[in-house]
């Protein structure tokens, strides 16, 4: 555009992120989360609605890696933050109720969609029809973690049971899901996923050392009065170490961003928060628009024509339904009342980024042609559009609307405990 690269890329990060800043605060005004504006912004800017001659001038090919990169590394901040300021108090002793969830919102979703995929795949499939079946299923079951974290906090429910067990049941079935699209790859004849044998390890290791390091450098640190200058560096660098760890793994750098937040311990003080951890806070919220809305610019609607209205309404139809219920029958049977279980059904519906990162993969795999890849897209943004609409029906929201949950039934000690309110923006209060 201007000649200079480094202008060039200065320029597009202004477009970027002012488009971002317009499309979510508009999504806002309607009722969306902002990330669905963001993703908006990003197809507004795309070669679909810009001319191609416009579209590589804003963002040349050069350009294009540098703006990607500044997206992770704005989606890695936010996670890193939702693994930290995740209330693990509001998890213990409800494992049962989160693996309930977390196995109704991939079980009936993945047979669901492996049943429709099963008469598409003559038409649909560029290669392995088998490879194809199951792709579809692991793509139905998804539960956009990211995005979901993102309106949690939007509404302020990231701080309650029902964010808490929704959240935590979305990261266990995110990696069952990346766990399947890896099988399904090395299916087909794809290298490199016999690194998922390590996972055990990672896990282990976070645990058993990165944890008990994490807290004897906060330790020193505090001893020395320097805990801003010493942590801040600390911190980036094991963030980046994570994220490059679980990437290699092949599981998504997010979940490597969201452990390394959850096992920094919780001693750095209330002063030094600000200076420390908020730092991080700070650059996730500037970054990470440009991830969704580098998303968005990735999006191509031009393979949906009038004759995939048909396989649209199918896949609508049982992503939605199939995610819905098979939700909330878990939630009931792992003992979450009607009106807890409501909600979580809504929220494990939402697919957003997840959802296009996966179809992308599946694209580049040849499992899924273009058509059918623009057809999952329209129900990931949709699937993703729906869940502040349905918040609001069901009352849920930072307005002070409130919610009965059983605090027996979520931490699995049986049905008929007394309910305890919990609202959007305090926690739970007799």
């Amino acid at each position: 555009m201007t000649g200079n690269p480094i202008a060039t890329f200065f320029i597009a990060v202004a477009t970027v992120l002012g488009a971002a800043v317009v499309f979510g605060a508009a999504a806002r005004r309607v009722g969306q989360p902002a990330v669905v504006g963001e993703i908006i912004a990003g197809v507004a800017l795309s070669p679909m609605v810009l001319s191609s001659t416009v579209s590589d001038t804003l963002f040349p090919a050069d350009v294009k890696p540098m703006l990607g990169a500044l997206a992770n590394i704005g989606l890695a901040a936010f996670m890193f933050m939702i693994g930290r300021e995740l209330d693990i108090a509001l998890l213990r002793g409800r494992a049962r109720a989160t693996l309930g969830v977390a196995g109704g919102s991939v079980l009936l979703p993945l047979a669901g969609g492996i049943a429709a995929a099963v008469p598409l795949a003559q038409t649909y499939a560029p290669g392995n029809h088998t490879a194809f079946v199951l792709f579809t299923g692991v793509a139905m079951s998804v539960t956009a973690f990211p995005v979901l974290a993102r309106i949690l906090s939007d509404r302020g429910l990231n701080r309650s049971p029902i964010g808490g067990v929704a959240l935590a049941a979305a990261a266990v079935g995110d990696l069952a899901a990346w766990s399947g699209l890896a099988g399904v790859v090395a299916y087909v004849g794809a290298t490199g996923q016999w690194n998922m044998v390590l996972l055990p390890g990672y896990l282990i290791l976070m645990a058993t050392v990165v944890r008990p390091l994490l807290a004897a450098l906060l330790r020193a640190a505090e001893r020395r009065e320097q805990l801003a200058a010493a942590l801040l560096p600390t911190l980036v660098v094991g963030l980046a170490l994570s994220c490059a760890a679980t990437e290699w793994l092949g599981i998504h750098f997010i979940f490597g961003a969201f452990a390394f937040g959850a096992v920094l311990p919780r001693s750095v003080s209330a002063g030094e928060h600000a200076g420390v951890v908020g730092k991080l806070e700070l650059l996730g919220a500037v970054l990470l628009p440009l991830y969704f809305v580098n998303a968005g610019m990735k999006v191509d609607f031009k393979g949906l024509d009038v004759s995939l209205l048909g396989v649209l309404a199918l896949v609508l139809t049982v992503a939605i339904a199939t995610k819905a219920v098979g939700v909330y029958l878990a939630a009931r049977m792992v003992g979450i009342p009607h009106r807890g279980a409501l909600p979580i059904s809504v929220l494990m519906n939402t697919r957003g980024l997840t959802e296009i990162v996966i179809l992308t993969v599946g694209l580049d795999a040849h499992l899924i042609n273009q058509s059918f890849y623009s057809v999952m897209v329209v129900m990931a943004v949709l699937t993703t559009a729906m869940t502040g609409p349905l918040l609001r029906l069901l009352r849920v929201g930072p307005d002070g609307s409130e919610i009965p949950i059983g605090k027996k039934d979520l931490e699995g000690q049986g049905a008929g405990a007394r309910p305890e309110r919990v609202t959007a923006d305090n926690g739970p209060r007799s």
